[in-house]
C-alpha cells in the first residue's frame, strides 16, 4: 500500500472523505459506530450542563455552599470555552482521531474527581476538569460531518448533532430532578466517567484513519506537533476569558480583572497577528465582515437561549412550586422544539448552497418575540401549557437559527475558508454557554439577592443574611418557608426571571441587527476573498 505524502494546510480536510481516498469509505457498521460513540459523547456533555438546574440545591446542602451556587456550572462553563478556541487548531495538529480520544480521558477524570469530591474546592476543580475535556467535542462533532458528509446531506447532520445537544440538555436536568432525590447526587457523576472513559477510545478506533494518524504520537512526529501549537496565543486567550467570565459571574463585580482581561485580549491579537505562524483564531479572517458578524450575532443569540435554559427550571421549583423532577421537564419542550426546528431545516430547505439572509432575519425576531413573551409568562399564576407551549416555539426558532446562520455564512465565504469558519461559528456558539451561564447567572443572582433584600425590608421583616444566602443557592427552598418571607421569595424569583428573560430579549433583537450586517451576497468570487484565500494558504 502506498501511503499519500500530501502536506496538510488549514483548507486540507482532516479526515480522508471517501471521495478524497476511497481505502477510507465509510461503512455502514463503522457510521453507526461514529454516530453512536459521538452521539453519546456529546450526551454526557450536554447534560452538564442542565445537570445542575435541578440537583443544584442538594449540592449547595451537601458541601455547605449555598452563596457560591452560581459557580457549579459556572466552572465547567467557562473551563469549556477556553479550551474550545484551542479545539479546531488541535484538532488539526493532533488529527481529530487522537484529540478526541484526549478530551474523552480528561471528561472521564473529570467525573471521576466531581464524584467523590469531599469539599466545594474538589467540586468545582471536578467541574473544571470536565469542562476542559468537554471543550473539543463540539468543534469534533462539526469537523466530522464537513468531512464524512456530501454537501446535499451538511444541514441534515448538523440539525442532528443539534439535536443531540438539545436531547443532552434536556435529559440532565429530568435525569437531576428525578435521580437526585433517590440515590443522591454523587451518582450522576459515577454514572457518566466510565461511560466517557470507554466512548472515546471507541469513536478513534471507528472513524477512518488518515496518513496523518500514523506515527503521530511517537518521536520526531509528537515534538513537530507539540512546537506547532501556539502556547503565546493559547496562554493569553484563555486567561484573558477565565477572568472576564468569573468577574461577569461574580453575584458582586470585581473591577480590576475585566481591564486585565481587554489588555490579554489585545496582547493575544498581537500575537496572533504579528508573530504565530499558525494561530489559534486566523484574525485575518475576522476582518470579514460576514464571518465576524455572524459569530457575534451567533453569541448574541444563544446568550438569550441558554438564559432559557439554565432558568426556566429554576423558576418553575421557586416559582411555580414544582418539584426538581417535575421542574427538569420543562425542559423537554423547549428542547424538543430545538432539536425539531434544526432537523426540519436541515431537511425540508436547505438543500443547497444558497443564501439564507431574509430567514435568519425572520426568525431572529420571532426568537427574541418568544424569549419576550417567557418574560411575561413567568409568574406564579399564568397558564402551563401556553408558556410550554412557547418554550416550544423558543426552542423551534433557536434551532432554525443553528442551522440558517451556519449555512449563510457558509454560503458568503469561499469554500476553501468552510473549515477554519465552521470553526469559529462554533467556537462563539460554546462562547454563549459561559457567557450565558457566568454572565446570565451573575445578572439573576444580583437582581435576585437586590429584591430579597428589598423585599424583607419593605414588608418591616428583619435582615436575614443567611436566609438570602441560602436562597441564592437554593430555589427548592422557597416552597419550605411560610407567610411573608414565602411571599417576599416567590416575588422576588420571579422578578429576577421577568428581568433576565427580557435583557435576553434585546440581546436577541441586537443580534438580528448583528446578523443583517452580514448581508446576502456570496463571496466566493469577491476579489478581496480570493486574496485573503491566498494569504491565509500562505
Amino acid at each position: 500500500m502506498v501511503e499519500r505524502q500530501t502536506s496538510p494546510s488549514e483548507q486540507t480536510p482532516l479526515i480522508a472523505s471517501a471521495e478524497d481516498d476511497p481505502q477510507s469509505n465509510v461503512s455502514s457498521l463503522r457510521g453507526l459506530g461514529i454516530i453512536t460513540s459521538m452521539g453519546l459523547l456529546i450526551f454526557i456533555q450536554t447534560t452538564n450542563m442542565s445537570i445542575m438546574t435541578t440537583a443544584q440545591s442538594y449540592i449547595a446542602a451537601d458541601l455547605d455552599a449555598f452563596a457560591e451556587a452560581t459557580w457549579f456550572t459556572s466552572a465547567f462553563m467557562i473551563a469549556m470555552s477556553s479550551v474550545t478556541p484551542l479545539s479546531g487548531r488541535l484538532s488539526e495538529i493532533f488529527t481529530p482521531r487522537i484529540y478526541v480520544t484526549f478530551s474523552g480521558l480528561v471528561l472521564a477524570l473529570g467525573l471521576f474527581i466531581t464524584a467523590a469530591a469531599p469539599t466545594l474546592a474538589v467540586f468545582l476543580l471536578g467541574r473544571v476538569v470536565t469542562g476542559i475535556g468537554s471543550g473539543g467535542l463540539m468543534s469534533v462533532a462539526i469537523i466530522l460531518v464537513l468531512d464524512l458528509a456530501s454537501p446535499k446531506r451538511r444541514g441534515l447532520y448538523i440539525g442532528v448533532i443539534n439535536a443531540g445537544y438539545t436531547t443532552g440538555v434536556a435529559s440532565g436536568a429530568v435525569l437531576a430532578g428525578l435521580l437526585t432525590p433517590i440515590v443522591g447526587w454523587r451518582f450522576l457523576f459515577w454514572i457518566q466517567a466510565p461511560a466517557a472513559l470507554v466512548l472515546g477510545p471507541l469513536l478513534s478506533l471507528a472513524l477512518p484513519t488518515s496518513p496523518n494518524d500514523r506515527g503521530a504520537l511517537t518521536g520526531s512526529a509528537l515534538r513537530n506537533s507539540l512546537v506547532r501549537i501556539d502556547y503565546a496565543g493559547s496562554f493569553t486567550l484563555t486567561l484573558s476569558v477565565v477572568l472576564m467570565l468569573s468577574s461577569l459571574a461574580s453575584p458582586q463585580i470585581p473591577l480590576w480583572p475585566i481591564p486585565v482581561s481587554l489588555l490579554l485580549f489585545g496582547l493575544f491579537i498581537l500575537i496572533e497577528s504579528n508573530w504565530a505562524s499558525e494561530p489559534v483564531i486566523p484574525v485575518r479572517l475576522l476582518r470579514n465582515r460576514s464571518v465576524l458578524l455572524t459569530c457575534v450575532a451567533a453569541l448574541g443569540m444563544m446568550m438569550a437561549r441558554w438564559a432559557v435554559l439554565f432558568f426556566t427550571p429554576v423558576y418553575a421549583m421557586a416559582v411555580r412550586g414544582w418539584s426538581p423532577a417535575s421542574a427538569g421537564l420543562i425542559l423537554v419542550p423547549t428542547n424538543a422544539g430545538f432539536g425539531a426546528g434544526g432537523l426540519l431545516v436541515g431537511w425540508l430547505h436547505i438543500r443547497k448552497a444558497s443564501s439564507y439572509y431574509i430567514s435568519c432575519l425572520i426568525i431572529f425576531i420571532l426568537f427574541a418575540m418568544a424569549t419576550a413573551a417567557l418574560a411575561f409568562l413567568s409568574t406564579p399564576t399564568s397558564s402551563a401549557v401556553v408558556y410550554l407551549s412557547v418554550t416550544f416555539l423558543d426552542g423551534l426558532f433557536a434551532g432554525s437559527l443553528m442551522n440558517y446562520t451556519l449555512s449563510h455564512v457558509l454560503h458568503l465565504t469561499n469554500p476553501e475558508l468552510h473549515y477554519i469558519v465552521t470553526s469559529l461559528v462554533a467556537m462563539s456558539r460554546g462562547f454563549a454557554g459561559s457567557f450565558g451561564s457566568a454572565i446570565g447567572g451573575g445578572f439573576f443572582a444580583r437582581v435576585l439577592k437586590s429584591s430579597l433584600e428589598t423585599g424583607f425590608s419593605q414588608h418591616g421583616l428583619p435582615p436575614r443574611p443567611d436566609l438570602v444566602r441560602t436562597l441564592l443557592g437554593s430555589p427548592a427552598t422557597v416552597m419550605q418557608l411560610t407567610g411573608l418571607a414565602r411571599l417576599v421569595a416567590i416575588q422576588s424569583y420571579e422578578h429576577a426571571t421577568r428581568m433576565l428573560f427580557l435583557a435576553g430579549s434585546a440581546l436577541a433583537l441586537g443580534a438580528t441587527v448583528l446578523q443583517a450586517g452580514t448581508g446576502w451576497r456570496s463571496g466566493v468570487n469577491d476579489k478581496r476573498q480570493d486574496d485573503f484565500g491566498s494569504d491565509q494558504e500562505a
